[in-house]
């Protein structure tokens, strides 16, 4: 009896793990337009991520202390070389996002570049006082004509993100 039991047992899990097939040719379509992503962090949903554009937008209300919790998709332009512990988005018109992974909990590939990614987080703006940014030209050897260029101080579109999806 036992073995009658076994047998039909083993018999419904092979059915059951049988090729699924899809109906109609919609749907065969819908399959195939699905991306596939890589996850870093924690795992999250690609649903409700706001484009490129959309994030600018929510970029250009913030003021400095502010954050907002958010979702968005961009193409990456650069990855740091050493450990892949940042990466930049593009937020079009030459503008870009400075993403740092929270708590260094991982890091992403350094050859991701050019693709595209949706990260999830938190948004802000920080501005380096003019101070800084003529202190720092300084450190890096600049002349004293491109330190005194330095006139304004300058606003950098911040992002520390908990979960990060890469195409594959």
């Amino acid at each position: 009896m036992k073995k009658i039991v076994g047998f039909a047992a083993l018999s419904m899990i092979l059915f059951s793990c049988g090729d699924k097939k899809v109906e109609n040719n919609t749907e065969v379509s819908d399959i195939q337009n699905v991306k596939e992503y890589v996850v870093f962090g924690d795992s999250i949903s690609s649903e409700g991520a706001l484009s490129s554009a959309e994030m600018m937008d929510k970029f250009s209300t913030l003021k400095e202390g502010d954050t907002i919790a958010v979702k968005f998709k961009s193409s990456i332009n650069d990855v740091c070389q050493k450990k892949g512990c940042w990466m930049t988005l593009s937020l079009g018109e030459e503008q870009q996002s400075f993403v740092k992974f929270k708590d260094y909990a991982f890091f992403v590939p350094k050859n991701a570049q050019e693709k595209e990614a949706i990260v999830n987080g938190k948004a802000y703006v920080s501005v380096v006082s003019v101070d800084e940014l003529k202190h720092y030209a300084k450190d890096e050897g600049k002349s004293q004509e491109a330190i005194d260029s330095i006139t304004a101080p300058k606003v950098t579109y911040a992002f520390m993100a908990d979960g990060v999806l890469i195409s594959k």
